[in-house]
């Protein structure tokens, strides 16, 4: 499908779930015929939560390190994202009439510029009005960042995340209409991903900073209360107290600290 037509981006983070991510594992572990050894950030903790609720990849998988999890988004703190999820509301699958939700095209710079106006939003460091005061980005990483991201999402997506936002559950796209959600889910609400499903054995690592203000950590609590039932000698939890959201990607200090952890981790789960 073409970018330019609408259809292209008429998918959310469900079907990431459903397509995306389990199109990848497939070719992992095609090619290397071995187990998968996870790691995701943000929304890539988002929809591999998702994914192994279902039972899906998990028969791929060796083990997951999740940094900065999204799942419960209720206590996101970021002035400009809880403005944006009271401006989503869901019903506007095509936000000004667009499929394509481009941060750095015209309509979204309008939207985000109108979304700064609100009281106590300051857009003056975008990057910090959406991810919390990252403490530990050096100036060249983040030009360089910025040159490629961020990149486009769908409308529909963004939705979707402020109805996560907003609801407080993990459930699949809510279409706003009954007779829609019925055509699409049997049913008149759309069903929840339930992560209390996700094997109580599989190797989870979770690492999560607090001064993050898209994976709070009280909603980080809210996860891992979710996961109580977890083997204990199957989790390992890291709370760096002065990581922010780009810290976990961008730090200077992220290798020494986060990185090494994860592949020490996966280390003993062989």
């Amino acid at each position: 499908m073409d970018p330019s037509r609408p259809k292209f981006w008429n998918w959310s983070w469900d079907e990431l779930v459903t397509f995306d991510l389990p199109a990848v594992f497939d070719l992992v572990y095609k090619e290397t015929g071995q187990k998968i050894d996870y790691v995701g950030h943000s929304l890539g903790t988002l929809i591999a939560l998702a994914s192994f609720s279902e039972g899906r990849l998990v028969n791929q998988l060796k083990s997951a390190a999740l940094l900065s999890p999204i799942a419960y988004l209720s206590h996101m703190n970021t002035a400009l994202g809880a403005a944006a999820a009271r401006a989503f509301v869901g019903e506007i699958t095509t936000l000004f009439g667009l499929a394509e939700f481009n941060p750095k095209g015209e309509p979204v710079a309008n939207f985000l510029k109108a979304l700064c106006a609100y009281p106590g939003v300051d857009c003056y460091d975008l990057l910090t009005a959406v991810t919390g005061h990252n403490c530990c980005l050096n100036s060249s990483t983040v030009d360089l960042f910025l040159k490629n991201e961020p990149q486009s999402t769908s409308t529909k997506n963004m939705v979707h995340l402020a109805q996560t936002v907003r609801d407080g559950i993990l459930a699949k796209y809510n279409y706003g209409r009954t007779d829609y959600n019925v055509l699409h889910y049997g049913e008149a609400y759309p069903p929840v991903y339930n992560l209390s499903n996700i094997p109580h054995n599989l190797p989870l690592f979770i690492s999560y900073g607090g001064r993050d203000a898209l994976s709070d950590a009280r909603d980080v609590d809210t996860l891992l209360d979710s996961l109580k039932h977890h083997d204990v000698d199957k989790m390992t939890v890291q709370f760096i107290k002065e990581y922010a959201h780009a810290d976990f990607i961008m730090g200077v200090d992220a290798k020494d600290i986060v990185y090494n952890a994860v592949v020490s981790f996966f280390k003993h789960q062989h």
